[in-house]
């Protein structure tokens, strides 16, 4: 405990140095992958399935690399995108802020008529799905089980996710004015 609070100043700080270790790495390696896809695009709007490809095809990559954590680093990575914690929430928005904003900016060019707040709720819906995924072992063994790891697999995993997500991402925009709920609370009590 000493040697930790000397270095680090507190477990929850060992925690985030742990994470930043890794998630440097990831966070890197998707922005390259999102610049070089926006280099071929030469201007024009990627698509949702590009812009996905260079967020999740880095973190199945990590999947596969015992040295670097692996399923085990993403099963964490996932419990601390859900963690309550503020101190630890604010560590991750403020540090990857670029990469966040980067990836936001991409998605709003492929999705021009989706407003910036309602782009910025599904995006956080989105990661909410993947941090939940993520975090849970079933889901690895049900990949597992679904595809051999390796790199074509990543693309027909790829193959299965993107429509999932794309449609979430592209769906009509919600009418916000209206009093009358999707479900009200009175109809849900009574069934």
């Amino acid at each position: 405990l000493a040697a930790i609070n000397y270095h680090f100043g507190g477990k929850e700080e060992l925690f985030q140095a742990m994470l930043a270790r890794r998630l440097d790495d990831l966070h890197a390696e998707r922005l390259a992958l999102l610049d070089a896809d926006e280099r071929v695009a030469a201007g024009r709007a990627l698509t949702c399935e590009r812009i996905l490809a260079a967020l999740f095809v880095p973190a199945l990559r990590l999947a596969r690399e015992p040295r670097r954590g692996g399923k085990d680093f993403l099963r964490l990575l996932g419990r601390a995108y859900v963690d309550p914690s503020p101190r630890l929430r604010e560590f991750l928005s403020e540090r990857y802020a670029p990469s966040i904003a980067r990836f936001k900016e991409a998605f709003a060019r492929a999705l021009p008529r989706i407003t910036p707040r309602e782009l910025t709720w599904r995006l956080h819906f989105m990661m909410g799905a993947l941090a939940y995924t993520l975090a849970g072992a079933d889901a690895w063994k049900l990949i597992a089980a679904l595809t051999p790891a390796d790199a074509a697999n990543d693309q027909l995993l790829l193959r299965r996710l993107a429509p999932f997500l794309i449609a979430g991402l592209q769906a009509p925009l919600p009418d916000l004015t209206s009093a009358d709920p999707i479900v009200s609370l009175e109809t849900t009590r009574q069934a």
